[in-house]
């Protein structure tokens, strides 16, 4: 499968599967169709959200508020809108 993402109106929105409790922050691999993103967070009171924010956004290059959470934010699978992101960031941070 694909990844699932997109970009429209100067904004990345991608689907992700958090891995909280993660011995260390990490942007990729793909997994199915979700970008994996491990954080060290728990999932407890909205820590590991925070730590989303925090790593999709050093990794693509944008202030962590400019992650929001679409779906997903009590969950492991979200969608995630990025402003200021974009697809060729999200392919190159990938390696593609």
């Amino acid at each position: 499968m694909a990844l699932r993402a997109t970009e429209k109106d100067g904004a990345l929105t991608v689907d992700v599967l958090v891995q909280p409790r993660a011995p260390r922050p990490a942007v990729g691999p793909v997994v199915g169709d979700r970008l994996r993103v491990a954080v060290a967070a728990p999932p407890v009171d909205g820590k590991a959200n925070q730590a989303l924010a925090r790593a999709l956004g050093e990794a693509l290059g944008v202030a962590p508020s400019a992650v929001e959470v679409l779906r997903g934010e009590s969950g492991r699978r979200k969608t995630v809108r990025i402003r200021g992101a974009t697809l060729a960031a999200l392919e190159r941070l990938l390696g593609r």
